[in-house]
């Protein structure tokens, strides 16, 4: 039994094919599907999947930082009213993303703070997208983790110290394909971080495991990114799922 803890599986390009992908995964082993939020227009499609396959498909609430442009003070209160609205599994997918655009920086700084302090209000984990923002991204967490704030740092590509770092604010790493990437260097940085600070993800439709890499992502493909965690860890890959699924259990708050 699996949980892919981060994937988009109510985006177009799975649009044809969701009820294939879901059933597939499920006899792969994979039980639950979180899906992290990104803004007002994919809200619908993703609630929709959620109400569809209402104990496998589970949503969050928040605003992707490279979806904080001009409009952010809208998109945030339309975050702000969902949350009010009914309940999620977690504020995300959130954070600093500065690969593409520095534009918006102070807006994304803006952004990350007010739902974070909303994931403390409404006693939410919080997922985290960071990219070209680690150390950024890690020092705006601290008070916020000081606080008794948890989450994940999904996708997590860093080095063993940034993990270090995240690990003691109590958060967890999500590891996807990445994993299997030939000179990525993930498990390595992973080798010495207790392995009850990790969590399977597939951020489906991307960041396909070898051997699709470059391919759509499918939350089935779990089963290669745990083998190549488990051989890493040295345990076996069934007593990494019991352990990853534990650990988004208790994250999450659903056994």
């Amino acid at each position: 039994m699996m949980i892919d803890t981060h994937c988009h599986l109510y985006s177009e390009e799975f649009q044809h094919d969701i009820d294939k992908v879901i059933s597939q995964a499920k006899a792969n082993g994979v039980t639950k599907f979180y899906l992290p939020a990104i803004d007002s227009s994919s809200l619908k499609a993703m609630l929709a999947l959620e109400k569809k396959y209402p104990n496998e498909c589970f949503a969050m609430m928040g605003l992707h930082p490279c979806y904080v442009k001009d409009n952010y003070k809208a998109e945030l209160a339309i975050v702000q009213q969902q949350l009010q609205s009914r309940p999620f599994v977690a504020v995300g997918e959130i954070g600093l993303d500065f690969y593409w655009d520095k534009t918006f920086t102070t807006q994304q700084h803006n952004a990350f703070e007010l739902q974070m302090q909303w994931a403390l209000d409404y006693k939410l984990p919080i997922v985290i997208h960071t990219r070209n923002a680690m150390q950024e991204t890690i020092n705006m967490v601290k008070p916020f983790a000081a606080k008794g704030l948890t989450g994940i740092f999904h996708c997590f590509s860093g080095s063993y110290e940034s993990a270090k770092q995240i690990t003691n604010m109590n958060f967890m790493l999500g590891v996807g394909g990445v994993i299997t990437y030939k000179n990525a260097g993930l498990a390595e940085a992973l080798q010495n971080i207790p392995n009850a600070f990790l969590v399977l993800e597939t951020d489906a439709p991307y960041l396909a495991p070898v051997p699709f890499r470059g391919k759509r992502n499918e939350s089935s493909y779990l089963t290669y990114v745990i083998e190549k965690l488990a051989n890493s860890k040295q345990i076996s890959v069934e007593a990494m799922a019991a352990i990853t699924t534990d650990n988004a259990q208790r994250l999450f708050k659903q056994q």
